[in-house]
């Protein structure tokens, strides 16, 4: 399974922000959409992710109050990016290996999206739920041996 076929089924919703927006307006538009993280983009490039993690070490740093930074300061400005090709044990690997939940999906310069870890496991989930449902039919369709002749 590769990345592209996560984001069929995902489909094409994206949020962006710019980076010199307040932070605290990106903390309140992740919390009214339910999202854990927003891409950052500037001049139609992708320059950063920003994701709940930094929100909260921004809450951290600023004894409670997300502070009056901007986005820019705050954001992950060396995203991990994945292509549509990539294979989904690959982004498993990635993700577990640096602790990143979120990687945008690139295809050269153009972002075609972002794929959650909860993306990641629900498509791994599904793929061997379909195949184990198939096996099962396999084994139940199973032909039965034919009798041999007694001696």
């Amino acid at each position: 399974m590769k990345v592209s076929e996560i984001l069929q089924v995902k489909g094409n919703i994206l949020y962006t922000i710019t980076p010199d927006q307040p932070l605290v307006e990106a903390a309140k538009t992740m919390a009214e959409k339910d999202i854990g993280s927003l891409v950052v983009m500037e001049f139609g490039d992708l320059v950063g992710m920003l994701t709940f993690r930094e929100v909260l070490k921004a809450l951290h740093e600023n004894d409670g109050s997300v502070g009056g930074g901007t986005v820019r300061k705050h954001m992950e400005d060396h995203p991990i990016t994945v292509t549509p090709d990539t294979e989904v044990n690959e982004v498993r690997r990635i993700m577990l290996e640096k602790h990143a939940r979120y990687l945008p999906v690139m295809n050269a310069k153009t972002l075609l999206g972002v794929i959650s870890f909860y993306d990641v496991a629900r498509a791994v989930l599904e793929a061997q739920s379909f195949e184990n449902r198939m096996l099962k039919a396999y084994i139940r369709d199973w032909p039965a041996e034919a009798e041999q002749p007694a001696d």
